[in-house]
């Protein structure tokens, strides 16, 4: 079960006892260059231990400050759909009852003596309480984004303006949807099925006063800039895959713990039910490989490999040559890399920086980036799991043993021929009768 835990934790746990660099959580590659902005005037919500605070926006770091400080893991924390009630809820049956009346206890170090080991408590929706709880914030959150959206559709004092053509439009919500849609093939989808329109609009204006296309969201210098790469680019249209719009979609409500993708995708698996399969129109999805030591992506690993020499120095295939890697041992080296330039230590010297770009620096200026330190270091069991549940790399790592038996040099293998026109002086002086006495010979009688 993955604890979803905000960035690892570093830091010294209660009593002053030093705790080293770990990851709690499964982390994901970058999918899109834009971030999530933290909302203003978000509520603050109270840590269940102690009274350490942190907007809502920003939970992961209460999240990381309970791991740390207090032991507590809260499991899959992105299946809460109100995140400062279920803290509330829980702050409250914690000061009740002892914690270990809810949590089961993970012992880490379990081998190590006493001293060195950890208890930490996971909360999850195992505790039957904690489901029900979750269930009825879930419902609860239903019906009022249901309240929202009814209240919405009827509502005949919207006010709002075209981000395309600054033209002002007043009565439904819908004027000004189909307007863009229609007049500038914007189309963020039916106004039915959008809730807390006037704050996706802003949201959407606000990126584009930045200079921020909307779709690949990369930064231009100027506004007509941006217009003629969005026209030209046809970005007319916003990221899918940006989590920041989900909120504003109906269909990201509706079942517990399920993301429009993963409800979309169940619809059509049941249309394709009952239909004959039909790979005509299938497309090869491009691969989306990124950099071990920067944020660079391509779409084939061959350009990854000559971005890593090119821009860093760094040559993996060299590496698996020279030390004979197979598949699981290139595994293992690309987690441990990933994990070390996470927590932003060089993996040579063990050397720690207070960002990735200094690490990579002190890597490139002292050579560091192109050794593998020692097997002991990397050949451990732990990274046979991925750092980033999303790392493409790993799927596209060949076994070496493979391509280095492939390229080691063929033995000329001698042919002697034979003459064929006297077919009895052949028989007695072949070849194949010298190899099969000796055969014989060599096995002795009674073999």
């Amino acid at each position: 079960m993955a604890a979803q835990a905000g960035g690892g934790g570093e830091g010294e746990a209660r009593g002053g006892k030093e705790h080293k660099d770990c990851i709690l959580e499964p982390l994901s590659l970058p999918e899109n260059p834009g971030g999530i902005s933290a909302v203003e005037g978000s509520p603050s919500v109270t840590c269940l231990f102690c009274e350490e605070c942190s907007p809502v926006s920003e939970q992961n770091q209460l999240l990381k400050h309970m791991i740390i400080e207090h032991k507590l893991v809260i499991a899959d924390i992105k299946l809460v759909a109100d995140f400062k009630r279920y803290m509330q809820y829980w702050k409250k049956r914690f000061a009740e009852q002892p914690t270990t009346d809810f949590c089961p206890v993970i012992k880490t170090n379990s081998e190590a003596p006493l001293e060195d080991q950890d208890s930490y408590f996971l909360l999850c929706d195992a505790l039957p309480e904690d489901r029900e709880l979750r269930e009825k914030l879930q419902q609860q959150r239903l019906r009022e984004i249901l309240e929202q959206q009814q209240q919405e559709r009827y509502d005949k004092d919207f006010h709002g303006i075209c981000m395309f053509c600054d033209k002002e439009y007043t009565g439904n919500r819908s004027i000004l949807l189909n307007h863009m849609a229609k007049d500038h093939a914007f189309n963020i989808g039916l106004p039915d099925n959008i809730v807390n329109c006037k704050e996706f609009l802003d949201l959407l204006q606000k990126k584009l006063d930045s200079l921020q296309c909307l779709y690949c969201e990369k930064i231009f210098r100027d506004k007509n800039t941006l217009k003629d790469h969005m026209r030209k680019k046809q970005h007319r249209r916003i990221n899918a895959k940006n989590r920041e719009y989900d909120r504003f979609y109906i269909i990201n409500y509706l079942e517990f713990g399920k993301s429009w993708e993963e409800v979309q995708s169940e619809d059509d698996r049941e249309l394709l039910s009952n239909q004959e399969e039909d790979w005509s129109d299938w497309e090869e999805h491009p691969v989306c490989a990124v950099c071990l030591f920067c944020e660079k992506q391509t779409d084939t690993t061959e350009k990854l490999y000559v971005h890593m020499e090119e821009a860093h120095g760094f040559d993996l295939l060299k590496i698996k040559s020279e030390h004979g890697l197979n598949y699981y041992q290139q595994v293992k080296v690309v987690n441990f890399i990933r994990r070390e330039i996470h927590q932003c230590q060089c993996y040579i010297c063990q050397e720690k920086f207070p960002s990735k770009k200094d690490l990579v620096n002190h890597m490139e200026e002292t050579k560091h980036i192109t050794s593998l330190s020692a097997r002991s270091m990397w050949d451990q069991p732990q990274y046979y799991f991925p750092t980033y549940e999303n790392d493409t790399l790993l799927c596209t790592l060949s076994d070496s043993e493979d391509e280095l038996s492939s390229e080691k040099p063929k033995e000329d293998i001698p042919v002697i021929s034979e003459d064929v026109s006297n077919i009895e002086a052949l028989k007695q002086s072949s070849v194949l009768n010298q190899l099969l006495r000796e055969v014989m010979n060599n096995e002795g009688p009674g073999s």
